[in-house]
């Protein structure tokens, strides 16, 4: 508080000047135009405070000249420590200056200070001399308390009291001001330190801890005013303020927010705590362990700050952004632990940064948010694969033989990336983000099965072959590399994948069988006969399909394309013997060498392209010869071999072949007694059936 040039700042040396002149002095000082100011409460309650203490010299002139020794002699006007403080002087660390205590004893020794005198040297931060003469106006009043001076009159040794107080008070202001000065300012007042920790010293000395409480209603006369506490809290509250200065941007002006006001935030603070150790600590004694206070209140303030953060309604990569910085940057070489701090500020002994309630509900913050996140990614791996493939045609790449699909990579790596930042915060977080991953991904599979079918099912596009073969060898990729990379179980994973490749398989057959059915009708009619009909579109519609599975991944691709080939020849076979006009043995011949020229291109092709049914091979060409030969005997060679290398072919199916190469009801039923008699299983003998998939035709005999 700035006080008035024109106000009262001593009391005159002599107390024998009259009372009218000390009115006369306070009327024209309270008749001041600048009493008129915030200020002026404070100075008229000095005023009247000076007067009573004023009388009270007075009175206490008369009564020495009265009483001839006095019971208030003058040597009491010096302030004095105790015997113990007298003997030790205060001998500030780092070679500063030693400083007596009796240098403001004596001062006061020769004239003692007003309250507003006092004050003054307070707002002039000369508090040793300040506190000097506090202690002795303290140490006066209490003369006098005890004396029972009061005892008329409590009125006035309240208004004394409280002036003392008041003063005791304004000067723990100053030194909270000292104190939060300290990292403000560009450079560090050594001398108001030191004489800080004097001040504080002979408090201490002045006002030993004798363990007496303090009541309510009672003075704190003599009471230790707990100046080292108060200098405790000016640092907590020092540290906080720094804190709260540190520069924070917006979320609208910055997405990066976040990022940068923790950046400040270490860099701020790494410079205030290198101030501290390089010329903050030589000014205190090492009882104060200045570095380790000031390390433990910027503990406490960024544990709060960052609570505070933490309410706000932060986003995944924000969450992240404080999670990572409270494990792996705090504590680190780029924070307290940087070189330069070292070895003053220690954090072995330093708390948690937060609690552990505090900590998981910023972890489980982190979960919920990155759940949102991860299906966002999954839903960008869908919204790709139809906009920038499937509507624009894109044929899949090959790789080491194999159609290639980006699904399987673009899954793991979102997996690994969210697991690998998880888990340099904790293994716990990892894990847990792992399982979100993976259920995330359960949720995935299907909703892109169910995209690609219909996508499939209302395009009729070459691609599908390609796509539905890239999509089954990143369905065993991914299964492949969550069990290896991420040493997941993956039964749940082959569930949802055997389904999708089943659902995947159908359309597949749905769309090979629409083509290549109607063309398998053509065969045995009269424009397929005379040669009008080619086989060359019905090889292309198969191609159109099984060309592809040779990139397909076993066993998947493989075990495709054998069941095409079963169902081409299959198919072939059942429009074959069907039932038909009888043909001459010039037709019969025609169309033998038809059936054996195109079941070898047929055969061929899918050989070529992958499939390992050779026992297929022979089907086609032995009805093939049965139907162009001429000799009898010859026929019977023809069926016993069918049936041997097709033992699941039944009665109904060698009658057929015969009716169709000519032959009566009874050569018919006498060729199969006399060759295929021991065919009982319909299944056939080595475990592959192809009869057995076969509707036998009804044959009907005219007579």
């Amino acid at each position: 508080m700035e006080l008035n040039a024109r106000s009262i700042t001593s009391e005159p040396a002599s107390p024998t000047n009259n009372t009218e002149e000390e009115k006369m002095e306070v009327a024209s000082e309270l008749n001041s135009p600048t009493m008129h100011s915030g200020n002026s409460g404070f100075i008229e309650r000095g005023i009247k405070t000076m007067l009573s203490f004023r009388k009270s010299r007075r009175s206490l002139s008369i009564e020495k000249g009265k009483e001839g020794t006095g019971t208030w002699k003058r040597k009491q006007l010096s302030w004095r420590f105790s015997k113990s403080s007298e003997e030790n002087e205060t001998t500030i660390c780092n070679g500063v200056e030693v400083i007596s205590e009796k240098i403001e004893a004596e001062s006061i020794q020769g004239k003692p200070l007003s309250v507003m005198e006092i004050h003054e040297l307070i707002q002039k931060r000369q508090l040793l001399e300040a506190f000097a003469s506090i202690k002795y106006l303290e140490d006066e009043l209490i003369a006098e308390r005890d004396a029972e001076k009061y005892k008329d009159n409590p009125q006035e040794f309240v208004r004394k009291y409280k002036d003392v107080d008041l003063l005791y008070n304004s000067i723990t202001n100053v030194i909270q001001s000292i104190v939060l000065e300290t990292l403000e300012h560009p450079t560090v007042e050594d001398t108001m330190l030191t004489s800080l920790v004097t001040l504080i010293a002979r408090e201490e000395a002045a006002h030993p801890n004798t363990g007496i409480s303090v009541h309510s209603g009672s003075d704190l006369l003599g009471i230790p005013r707990k100046w080292r506490e108060e200098w405790m809290a000016a640092v907590n509250e020092s540290t906080r303020k720094r804190i709260q200065r540190v520069p924070m941007p917006s979320k609208e002006e910055m997405s990066s927010w976040l990022v940068l006001h923790l950046d400040l935030l270490q860099k701020h603070l790494r410079e205030d705590l290198l101030k501290i150790k390089l010329s903050v600590k030589k000014c205190y004694p090492e009882e104060y362990q200045v570095c380790d206070t000031y390390v433990e209140a910027f503990h406490k303030a960024i544990a709060s700050h960052l609570e505070d953060l933490s309410q706000r309604p932060l986003e995944f990569n924000e969450l992240y952004t404080l999670l990572d910085w409270v494990a792996n940057t705090y504590r680190s070489e780029l924070f307290l632990g940087h070189p330069d701090l070292k070895p003053e500020v220690k954090t072995e002994n330093l708390t948690l940064l937060l609690t552990p309630a505090h900590w998981d509900k910023l972890k489980n913050d982190y979960i919920a948010s990155a759940k949102g996140k991860i299906k966002s990614y999954f839903g960008n791996i869908l919204r790709l694969e139809v906009t920038e493939k499937w509507e624009k045609e894109v044929h899949p790449e090959v790789k080491e033989n194999f159609y290639h699909s980006s699904l399987s990579f673009d899954i793991q790596t979102i997996i690994a990336e969210h697991m690998k930042i998880s888990g340099e915060i904790s293994r716990s977080l990892e894990i847990k983000m792992l399982e979100l991953c993976l259920s995330e991904l359960y949720e995935f599979m299907p909703r892109f099965g169910e995209e690609f079918v219909v996508w499939s099912t209302a395009q009729n596009s070459p691609l599908f072959a390609p796509y539905f073969a890239a999509y089954i060898n990143s369905f065993h990729d991914l299964t492949s590399g969550l069990e290896t990379a991420f040493k997941v179980n993956t039964e749940e994973l082959q569930k949802i994948s055997a389904a999708l490749t089943r659902n995947f398989t159908n359309i597949f057959w749905n769309k090979l069988r629409t083509r290549a059915q109607p063309l398998f009708k053509k065969i045995l009619t009269k424009d397929w006969i005379l040669a009008t009909e080619k086989l060359d579109s019905l090889v292309l519609a198969v191609s159109q399909f099984s060309k592809h599975l040779q990139h397909m991944r076993e066993p998947t691709g493989q075990e495709l394309l054998r069941n095409i080939h079963k169902y081409v020849v299959r198919e072939y076979i059942t429009q074959v013997i069907k039932p038909r006009r009888k043909m001459n043995a010039e037709t019969r011949q025609q169309v033998s060498e038809k059936m054996n020229r195109e079941a070898r291109i047929l055969n061929n092709t899918l050989i070529d392209q992958g499939s390992d049914s050779d026992w297929l091979l022979p089907a086609i060409h032995h009805i093939a010869n049965i139907i162009g030969e001429k000799k009898k005997d010859e026929i019977k060679e023809y069926v016993k071999e069918l049936c041997q290398d097709y033992p699941d072919i039944r009665k109904e199916h060698v009658l057929a072949v015969l009716a169709l190469r000519g032959l009566g009801r009874t050569r018919r039923a006498a060729i199969f007694r006399q060759v295929c008699h021991r065919l009982e299983s319909p299944d056939g003998g080595d475990g592959s059936a192809l009869f057995a998939e076969i509707d036998a035709p009804v044959i009907i005999s005219c007579f």
